[in-house]
């Protein structure tokens, strides 16, 4: 009973790990707040770190969006939800194929620093990673 409880421990702490802690906007490195604050002026964000890094989640003209930074202030991505209406048709054909049966929880737009675009499509507990053109590239676990 004691091991079963220590597992039980131990996936709870990893869980948390994995994904973004919330922090207090005042624990968010000033480069990171004055970059934010550059490239969204006006806009108030919540905050989480997550590996390293320090996520802002937002909405912006209607949009949610989140964007992610180094500690140092450099944006690395910025991600808006889309509906999965307006994922690539080939995004659409994709999931239809590989994940009979299963549909597309949410869409989003990932645009990267160097400007690269990516779409993810957020299917079964996964977020499915496509190219600017709907070719897949990855699939996460979310």
């Amino acid at each position: 009973m004691k091991k079963l409880s220590m597992l039980v421990m131990a996936i709870t702490v990893i869980t948390f790990a994995a994904c973004g802690q919330k922090i207090d906007a005042a624990k968010v490195p000033a480069p990171v707040k004055a970059s934010f604050a550059k490239q969204y002026p006006g806009v108030t964000a919540k905050w989480e770190k997550e590996t390293g890094r320090y996520e802002a989640g937002f909405q912006q003209n209607g949009n949610t969006m989140s964007a992610l930074y180094e500690a140092n202030g450099t944006m690395s991505e910025s991600e808006m939800d889309i509906k999965v209406s307006d994922l690539p048709v080939s995004v659409l054909a994709y999931v239809k194929e590989h994940y009979k049966g299963k549909s597309i929880k949410e869409g989003a737009k990932i645009t990267k620093a160097d400007g690269t675009v990516n779409y993810e499509a957020e299917v079964d507990g996964k977020d499915v990673i496509f190219n600017a053109k709907g070719k897949f590239l990855k699939e996460v676990k979310g």
